[in-house]
């Protein structure tokens, strides 16, 4: 009889290792992340501006987590993006800028102090911080692509990083500002740095490091749907996201550099738009996922893997929602979970099947396909009453096959 080879210590270990040795390396940046801002701040500094940057925190996590909900991501992938942000993104660009500007300052590039500070604004940080978060959505794109393997997923991803960037970048600014307050007194309040910090920051524009980064993500995202076959443009996509990245986060940190209204042109007329254009993408991706789902299962229900309503259940956040609470209310929380499964089983399947329908399959196509029909089977029996019964109560019509299904296995 054949044998098969005892795996090493280090196979045996291997990702307990890797998850251990990366925990570490965030805590490490962490730690020197609070002593760097804590020098420049003081601690009551730092513990204003943490309490002042938390403000947009929860917002941009819940905006980023209901985007990619159709096929959300680990809650550990989104906490790895946040805390690359947050810290060693941080770490390594604060350091990277401030040695670029003391260098510009003591060179013949620049003839003042002054702009060697505007110069190290507009060309250095965009290309700094912007490669530090970039490193995240590369990582997660290299070592987890399942979970980042579209549109959506890569704006998420990228968005999480930048949201962990600017969380304390913000800190560092609002704690400096409020320092210098409390330097001048009484006389501070008049003309407040901190409330201006504030407003210009967390009000107006806590989206705009998510906004650049999510260029990025949207490159990845793209390059995880394109046939292995064109090379060319799975190595261009990510450069020229990153570029333009770096481009909007030059356009934004110069405008800061001339007058008042120079600023809130470059906000008013360019910002917002370019905002406005991503979030449309964004809800136009999600939206096109579960239409996905809706035109993809069918085929599957019509070789009885799903029951008829179940794929345009599946493709509704609604009728999901109502499912989990069916399942939760007649077999408790651990129903609902596995509910959660099964959805999630089932849109990868569809944009499997979808990828591979339109060019782009997966070199491990038929082993992960027949996981995933093989969780579902499993699942189905406890996820699939709910899944119809809400399609039932929302009286919605099913579309029918749309290509020829597999036998039932």
């Amino acid at each position: 009889m054949p044998t098969h080879p005892v795996p090493s210590w280090w196979q045996r270990h291997r990702r307990t290792l890797r998850a251990t040795a990366l925990i570490v390396l965030l805590t490490l940046c962490g730690l020197m992340i609070l002593a760097l801002v804590r020098e420049q701040t003081g601690t009551t500094g730092l513990l204003v501006g943490f309490g002042l940057a938390l403000f947009p925190v929860p917002l941009l996590l819940a905006a980023f987590r209901w985007l990619s909900a159709p096929l959300p991501a680990p809650w550990r992938t989104h906490l790895f993006a946040f805390a690359w942000g947050a810290c060693a993104a941080t770490l390594v660009a604060i350091l990277a800028n401030g040695f670029a500007t003391d260098w510009l300052a003591s060179s013949v590039v620049v003839d003042s102090p002054h702009e060697a500070d505007t110069l190290g604004a507009t060309v250095i940080a965009p290309v700094v911080e912007e490669t530090t978060k970039a490193a995240a959505v590369l990582l997660l794109f290299l070592f987890r692509r399942r979970h980042l393997d579209s549109v959506v997923s890569g704006i998420a991803a990228a968005g999480i990083t930048a949201a962990g960037f600017a969380f304390t970048e913000n800190i560092l600014y609002l704690g400096t500002a409020f320092d210098q307050d409390a330097a001048l007194g009484p006389d501070g309040l008049a003309g407040s740095a901190t409330a201006g910090t504030f407003l210009i920051r967390i009000i107006f524009a806590p989206f705009a490091h998510p906004l650049f980064t999510a260029m990025t993500g949207i490159a990845f995202g793209m390059v995880a749907a394109l046939p292995r076959r064109r090379r060319v443009l799975r190595t261009v996509l990510p450069l020229l996201g990153w570029c333009t990245a770096v481009l909007l986060h030059a356009i934004w940190n110069g405008s800061a550099s001339f007058a008042n209204y120079t600023f809130l042109a470059v906000y008013g007329l360019f910002m917002l738009p370019v905002f406005g254009a991503l979030t449309w993408l964004a809800v136009w991706s999600r939206l096109h996922e579960l239409r996905i789902v809706r035109e993809t299962l069918p085929a599957y229900a019509a070789a009885g893997w799903f029951s008829e309503p179940e794929p345009w259940s599946l493709s509704s956040m609604r009728a999901r929602s109502m499912a989990r609470a069916m399942a939760r209310r007649s077999h408790g929380p651990a129903a609902a979970r596995t509910l959660a499964t099964y959805q999630h089983d089932a849109t990868s399947l569809a944009l499997l099947r979808s990828r591979a329908t339109n060019g782009a399959t997966a070199p491990d196509f038929a082993a992960r396909e027949h996981q995933l029909l093989h969780s579902l089977r499993a699942n189905h029996p406890l996820s699939g009453p709910p899944t119809t019964s809400a399609a039932l109560a929302l009286s919605r019509p099913y579309p029918a096959a749309t290509w020829p299904g597999y036998p039932v296995r």
